[in-house]
């Protein structure tokens, strides 16, 4: 884009600018809260205990690769108090080191995907271990395939990797039923419970939605382009009347399952990233539809305040049922699988979602900088 993001989305709205300003100025000071110096890696979960006490719990190498992804377009002098003091060229190098020993596709797609965004000397490394996992893989699921996708059409830039993206995006467009509009869980039939099978999750709509975009943009896929669309429609026509963008979805109807939790990095970054790649492809303007996902987080409807935390520099996860462990949303799969149109619409009143997850991981704030960072002007919201 020839400007900033969110001078795209903002344009003319001062109120929205200050949103998607304050967003990232959280993400910002709040990711080195995040990172564990004694270990030289991102913790998995910053998270409230009943006392008030907000600790960090676990790590994750995953979650280092997107924060990477974001935090590579601010200036180094603002990138090294995120990485413990080293630039993010130097802690991508860090990760990349470390594949060897990663078996999990997505992991490593990540790190590839990062390493590709920064150019990084040791690229090479990182596309050899994807490339060993992608052989090995029989059924990847949709939101692992999506990044070896992005992460191959970012490898463009400076390796040929083109086979390779064509063969991955043309896995990644034949598990889409395009009469339904939304992905499924895994790209190809089988590996799932039956009674889950036809569940997809809004991350399996959304990233295969950028990552489609962007293998259309680097090589001219006007298929992966329809694909990236069609998705994008379905998953708009079904948004909430508040912007909520739902949880589970049909991928035989492109029906909403179950609408809760709504997950705070759905509607600050997942969405707008996404959307905004596939407008950036040629696919249509879903401008609207990503501020109005953005204002839910101004005052989220369901519990009558922002999830956004300027004094503790973080932004709260999702706002969920007041349930037993995920009893609706087990419930509405069975019951969708055996009768595609029923809901059980009393379970909105008997369980309502008005439950704030007081945690906050390190993927969501790298995702805010990875959408809002771009373009000229780069940090200066920070």
């Amino acid at each position: 884009m020839s400007e900033p993001r969110m001078d795209s989305i903002a344009a003319g709205d001062e109120g929205m600018r200050k949103l998607i300003e304050r967003l990232v100025f959280v993400s910002v000071r709040g990711l080195p809260h995040m990172f564990r110096s004694d270990e030289h890696t991102f913790s998995y979960t910053r998270f409230r205990r009943g006392s008030g006490a907000v600790e960090l719990s676990g790590r994750s190498l995953r979650y280092g690769a997107i924060v990477l992804l974001g935090a590579c377009y601010l200036p180094e002098e603002a990138q090294r108090p995120i990485f413990g003091g080293e630039s993010a060229d130097e802690f991508c190098g860090r990760l990349i080191s470390q594949l060897d020993d990663v078996q999990n596709l997505g992991d490593v797609a990540l790190v590839t995907w990062a390493a590709a965004q920064l150019v990084h000397p040791q690229l090479k490394l990182a596309l050899k271990r994807l490339r060993n996992l992608t052989e090995a893989s029989s059924n990847p699921f949709v939101v692992e395939q999506a990044w070896v996708v992005s992460a191959l059409s970012t490898a463009l830039r400076s390796i040929d990797s083109e086979q390779e993206a064509r063969k991955a995006g043309d896995l990644l467009v034949s598990a889409f039923p395009a009469h339904a509009g939304s992905f499924p869980h895994l790209t190809r039939p089988g590996g799932a419970p039956w009674y889950r099978a036809h569940v997809g999750c809004f991350a399996d709509q959304v990233y295969p939605i950028q990552a489609l975009s962007r293998l259309h943009a680097a090589l001219g896929n006007a298929q992966a382009l329809e694909v990236a669309n069609r998705c994008a429609q379905q998953i708009c026509r079904v948004q909430g009347d508040a912007g909520q963008w739902w949880w589970h979805y049909d991928s035989r109807t492109g029906k909403v399952i179950e609408g809760y939790p709504v997950y705070s990095v759905h509607q600050d970054s997942m969405a707008p990233m996404a959307l905004l790649d596939l407008i950036d492809a040629g696919g249509d303007d879903y401008s609207e539809n990503i501020r109005r996902g953005l204002l839910w987080m101004e005052s989220a409807r369901e519990v009558g305040h922002s999830l956004i935390d300027d004094d503790l520099e973080l932004i709260w996860r999702k706002v969920a049922r007041r349930e037993p462990s995920k009893l609706s949303r087990g419930l509405r799969a069975v019951l969708s699988r055996l009768h595609p149109d029923r809901r059980l619409g009393f379970l909105d009143t008997l369980l309502p979602p008005t439950t704030v997850d007081w945690e906050s991981r390190p993927y969501h704030l790298g995702w805010v900088l990875h959408t809002w960072l771009t373009g000229p002007g780069v940090g200066s919201a920070v």
